[in-house]
């Protein structure tokens, strides 16, 4: 898959989406990096460390968060998302599930990534398709309603998939990703993490986004979020031996050395991703 102008080999490598949240209030680390200046800084680290998609961020969406207006979320992210395309040469994605905030954009972006798998905005897909960027499409739904938790959970993904279809979404521009944390219980978030091999089974590349979540707080007994790193580490190296592409996470460096030591392992040598 291209992206920017860098081709991705999601069969054999594993790549790392770095987190750049543009707002006061996320779960992780809100506040943190939403002014131009370290938004930038920050950028560059995760860049130094290996990271290989920014993910640009301007509404929270960790449980109970307040939504914001589309102008707001456009301001949060628009100004720091051009700043980052004239000094880095890095793919940008924008972590959002509204179609007016995409189209605001999209000339800037490289990627959409959609916490709601086009079942918010009923504008989303067309915008998407006539974008031709390459969608992360993430499963999610109103309530924990399941009555066969996992068989619903893949019933979802392709409810998803066939609304991208129906719109004109390409196939080979899909990513998925199974939602940790999002309307999932304790039991089914550890379900999801460790049946990644069943989601790549649905034919496309998959992304594991677990990184500081309430799940690794509840394993390990971390009510900090910053607590929760070595857990994190662990769900990473999970994915890679599950078949997983791609890891969303706050930490690039630490995730970066996890992923090269578990593909070398498995491919019994030093594993050099290229791109």
């Amino acid at each position: 898959m291209i992206i920017k102008d860098k081709n991705f080999d999601f069969i054999n490598n594993v790549y790392i989406m770095g987190i750049l949240n543009v707002t006061p209030d996320s779960f992780s680390d809100g506040g943190k990096f939403n002014t131009i200046d370290k938004a930038l800084f920050h950028t560059e680290k995760m860049i130094r460390e290996g990271v290989d998609i920014i993910d640009v961020g301007g509404e929270s969406t960790r449980p109970n968060h307040i939504q914001i207006s589309i102008n707001e979320e456009i301001d949060r992210v628009s100004s720091i998302i051009d700043k980052i395309r004239s000094n880095f040469d890095i793919p940008i994605s924008l972590d959002s599930y509204k179609s007016e905030v995409v189209k605001a954009n999209v000339y800037q972006i490289d990627m959409i990534n959609d916490v709601w798998g086009l079942k918010y905005d009923s504008n989303m897909a067309k915008v998407v398709a006539s974008s031709n960027l390459p969608y992360c499409l993430m499963h999610n739904r109103k309530k924990n309603d399941y009555n066969n938790f996992f068989e619903d959970f893949i019933s979802d993904l392709k409810e998803s998939l066939e609304i991208a279809k129906l719109n004109g979404i390409r196939e080979d521009k899909i990513i998925l990703d199974g939602g940790v944390g999002f309307q999932k219980n304790y039991n089914q978030n550890l379900q999801v993490i460790n049946r990644t091999d069943k989601i790549v089974g649905l034919g496309y590349p998959v992304m594991v986004a677990t990184s500081r979540k309430s799940i690794i707080g509840y394993v390990l007994d971390k009510d900090k979020t910053e607590e929760r790193l070595f857990g994190t580490l662990a769900t990473t190296a999970v994915a890679v031996l599950k078949g997983a592409s791609l890891v969303r996470v706050h930490d690039v460096e630490e995730n970066y050395d996890v992923i090269k030591m578990t593909k070398s392992i498995i491919e019994e040598n030093k594993w050099i991703k290229s791109v």
